[in-house]
């Protein structure tokens, strides 16, 4: 059975945080690795609009995906908006969802303010995790440990600081899932460089 991975997107979450790991993880998928990605929503619906107008169409619900990562964008946290990772946030059903799926087992792996997201559902609380540089303070003031790094590896947790961290934290689940090697090779087939080390932590 393949490893399972939803990127869950929502009304205003920003474009690269979501499509740059999806592109990875499913060129990955295309090279051989055995991972099956999808793009989810928390609701039915039939599309989800971007941070920047980017309308794209999802595969199904998170419930149905049955996922064993989930990857969560960020996006909008500072613009305060109607459709944002901090609108998400407030309305709390996105982060119970989390909640839910990190208790039964699911990984979960938060890029920019996606990380937010974990932080409002409890489940940063006493682990290192980075965010978007602009939303650090925010970080700050939960139960988190702020991390100084790119990437922080806490095992069945995962975060990256801002938007173009997703293509590492993207290429890091690569390594774990399929080897070195197939990192390597999406990095060399995107053009990426990939950029500052993981912080990786036992537990």
């Amino acid at each position: 059975m393949p490893t399972e991975i939803a990127v869950v997107v929502y009304d205003g979450f920003d474009e690269l945080d979501a499509v740059g790991p999806y592109e990875v993880l499913s060129a990955a998928a295309d090279a051989g690795c055995d991972l099956a990605v999808s793009l989810v929503a928390l609701d039915p619906t039939d599309d989800v609009t971007a941070a920047h107008g980017l309308r794209i169409g999802v595969d199904g619900t998170l419930a149905d995906a049955d996922p064993d990562v989930v990857v969560v964008p960020g996006g909008g946290w500072n613009d305060r908006s109607d459709a944002s990772a901090r609108a998400e946030a407030e309305k709390g059903d996105l982060p119970d969802a989390l909640a839910d799926l990190h208790a039964s087992g699911v990984e979960l792996a938060a890029v920019c303010t996606g990380g937010m997201l974990l932080a409002e559902a409890g489940i940063l609380d006493g682990r290192p995790a980075v965010t978007h540089a602009s939303a650090i303070d925010d970080l700050r003031e939960t139960d988190a440990e702020v991390a100084d790094a790119r990437v922080v590896d806490d095992g069945d947790v995962l975060t990256a600081g801002g938007v173009t961290s997703g293509l590492d934290l993207a290429l890091h689940l690569v390594e774990r899932l399929c080897g070195p090697e197939t990192a390597e090779e999406m990095a060399t087939r995107i053009e990426y460089e990939r950029r500052g080390g993981v912080r990786r932590t036992a537990r």
